[in-house]
């Protein structure tokens, strides 16, 4: 039972993955182009010169977006992940008993029972990824 619990809540979390990760990117993408193509170019005679189709304007668009994407996702990476990453593990409720466990048993006031449970946790957890 808690295979098959764990094995739906696993799937579920896959689809909301794909779904938010991939096929919306895919699709906000498209339906940000069309948007912008109908209310930016047509009916607009100084762009409709420059862009006279969609076909054009879409491809011009993801040229200059592409890198744009990249270029804004390596500052990304390299500036604001180790701040975001900084303040998820200070509020990793798993991290924190870790090192209380890890102070008390340093300075002797911990429990062998808490060193135990502490222990099959993480073995729990290495299991889970082997």
């Amino acid at each position: 039972m808690i295979f098959q619990k764990l094995f739906f809540r696993k799937l579920w979390w896959d689809g909301r993955i794909g779904h938010s990760t991939y096929l919306m990117y895919f699709l906000v993408f498209v339906n940000f182009i069309l948007i912008s193509y109908n209310f930016l170019i047509e009916g607009n005679s100084i762009f409709e010169k420059y862009f006279p189709n969609l076909l054009l304007f879409s491809v011009i668009f993801i040229i200059s977006y592409i890198p744009i994407s990249i270029i804004i996702g390596r500052w990304h990476t390299e500036n604001q992940i180790s701040i975001e990453m900084t303040m998820k593990h200070s509020e990793d409720p798993i991290l924190a008993k870790m090192f209380r466990t890890l102070l008390d048993s340093k300075t002797g006031n911990s429990l062998n029972d808490e060193i135990q449970e502490f222990k099959k946790l993480l073995k729990d957890i290495e299991k889970k990824y082997e």
